[in-house]
């Protein structure tokens, strides 16, 4: 792969592959570039892509103590990396993180979004100590229970659902990446869609939802798409937090080169 370094010292780690106008993938929870797989080839014949590893992942490099804002660095510098501006795409409370740099100026031409982790009225909230148990779990180096804590506290998911999950061929890359799960919930804060911040971006933006998805992400992807001046929501094939690839990958390659 190859590296940039952050503002901060930490390498991170990329690939790029295809071409056309650059488009950076941007991962959510405890996953790393290899999400994006099957994603790479549908965008590659229209698009550059730019998949990395964040922080504490893969083959990219992490600090003794995170915050939000370094993150935020990290995708700057892929960006830079990129050519000076990109396209983003990020899913999950990637997304999250997407809205974050997207807020603090990260020269982002189009944002597209899929299912931020946004809790929106009538939808209830994690535990108010989701950070904290799972950090005591990771510290005793429990990663399974951590795993399977976040899972069913922080995405809502029922037991027989995580149990399906473990059985599932993402688990192992989920309890290689479970320390970063705390970092996943600082990129959330308090759940709140930031309307009035969101208010001020007027970069087009695009937010999917799958027609296969939980309420609550259902609800906070039109939410989010409503706050942005220049968003607008789209509802595509798929199932639980996935859109059908073939599908994402059309949709993206035409918001990216339109």
């Amino acid at each position: 792969m190859r590296k940039v370094v952050s503002r901060d010292g930490t390498t991170i780690a990329f690939e790029k592959s295809g071409d056309g106008p650059p488009i950076v993938l941007l991962n959510g929870s405890f996953r790393d570039h290899t999400i994006f797989d099957a994603l790479v080839p549908e965008l590659a014949p229209h698009c550059t892509t730019y998949v990395y590893d964040r922080r504490g992942r893969g083959e990219s490099g992490d600090a003794p103590e995170y915050a939000v804002g370094r993150e935020v660095e990290d995708l700057a510098a892929v960006i830079e990396a990129a050519g000076g501006e990109a396209v983003v795409f990020a899913g999950s409370s990637g997304a999250n993180l997407a809205l974050e740099a997207a807020l603090a100026g990260v020269p982002i031409t189009r944002l597209a979004l899929h299912e931020p982790f946004y809790r929106v009225d009538g939808f209830p909230k994690p535990p108010w100590n989701v950070a904290k148990t799972t950090r005591v779990l990771l510290s005793e180096n429990r990663r399974h229970e951590a795993v399977e804590y976040f899972l069913g506290s922080f995405l809502g998911l029922t037991p027989d659902s995580v149990a399906e999950w473990r059985r599932g061929p993402i688990w192992a890359m989920n309890e290689t990446n479970a320390h970063t799960l705390p970092y996943d919930i600082a990129i959330c804060g308090d759940y709140e869609v930031p309307v009035e911040r969101l208010a001020e971006y007027r970069t087009e933006a695009l937010v999917l939802n799958s027609d296969g998805t939980s309420d609550w992400l259902r609800a906070a992807a039109r939410a989010t798409a409503d706050a942005l001046p220049n968003g607008r929501g789209l509802e595509l094939p798929g199932s639980w937090h996935r859109i059908d690839m073939d599908v994402l990958g059309r949709t993206l390659a035409e918001f990216a080169t339109a």
